[in-house]
């Protein structure tokens, strides 16, 4: 007789229920979580969900997985250190824009360096939603929706894909959270990833950013899975923010873990070049000192 247990997507969800705004892309976010997690057949004592502040930041409280609501822009310092004590778990960071590519830049930056097995998972509105609509760092430079930035913020947005690729992270993906059925499907090749896997959403912001409604017509499935890393950066060359798909995924070493991306050969031969120069000019300074 067979009694395995059937884990069901609402097996994920806890009593506690989502105050985002009716119509915020994170409940899709939640529903494509909650699909991937039964699809993996996780049970939820196997699983950790940690997030910073803001609206997505709330998520680990709407699950019944093991959950840590922490500091603003501190989720992956506490997921990397979790995923380092207790491998056995499968650790998920979740937060927004801001919280991760502001406050929290410089840990995604080591994070995706560092490589630790765990799945960081960002909804990106490109607006502060919970503290009223301000411009974040992934807002185009020319947004005057906030009253704060009345002709924009004038600064160029972050790119959230060139900047995991340039750190060294070996998965990067975009989905939407208007298909959450094929979020579930990156998000799982995210978790099933043997290192750091970097997933952005774009979640949209009706209250703030209604004008994000029309991403249903502009979101396109394009990327293709590269293994090669030069290829990726030429890909986002040509990127237009709307484009989902896996775009990178480095390969992986005989024994089942990720290989290292920070450097290839022909970056090698771009440092000894930039060590060549770097000698001659303080050559150069030196005679200048002297004479």
């Amino acid at each position: 007789m067979n009694t395995a247990v059937v884990i069901r997507p609402k097996d994920y969800k806890s009593a506690t229920k989502p105050v985002w705004c009716p119509g915020c892309g994170d409940f899709g976010v939640l529903n494509a979580l909650t699909k991937t997690l039964a699809g993996l057949a996780l049970a939820p004592a196997q699983v950790a969900v940690v997030s910073g502040i803001g609206c997505s930041s709330r998520l680990p409280a709407y699950t019944s997985v093991y959950g840590f609501h922490g500091v603003h822009g501190r989720a992956l310092p506490v997921a990397t250190g979790l995923a380092v004590a207790r491998p056995d778990l499968t650790v998920i960071a979740t937060g927004g824009d801001g919280d991760g590519f502001s406050i929290g830049g410089n840990h995604f930056l080591h994070a995706c360096r560092r490589n630790v097995n765990l799945t960081y998972l960002v909804m990106d509105n490109a607006v502060y939603g919970m503290t009223k609509g301000q411009a974040s760092p992934t807002s185009a430079a020319d947004w005057a929706g906030s009253k704060l930035t009345p002709d924009g913020t004038g600064i160029a947005a972050f790119r959230p894909l060139e900047i995991a690729l340039s750190a060294g992270a070996g998965f990067i993906a975009r989905g939407f959270s208007g298909d959450p059925n094929a979020l579930a499907g990156l998000l799982a090749e995210a978790i099933e990833y043997p290192g750091f896997a970097f997933l952005q959403v774009l979640s949209p912001c009706i209250t703030y950013r209604p004008e994000q409604m029309e991403y249903k017509a502009l979101v396109a499935a394009g990327f293709e899975p590269l293994a090669d890393r030069n290829a990726a950066f030429r890909r986002l060359l040509t990127d237009d923010g709307f484009t989902t798909g896996l775009l990178y995924r480095a390969p992986v070493a005989a024994g089942g873990s990720a290989l290292a991306t920070a450097a290839t050969p022909d970056d090698t031969a771009s440092l000894a070049g930039i060590a060549r120069e770097f000698t001659a000019a303080r050559l150069h300074a030196a005679n200048e000192h002297e004479s």
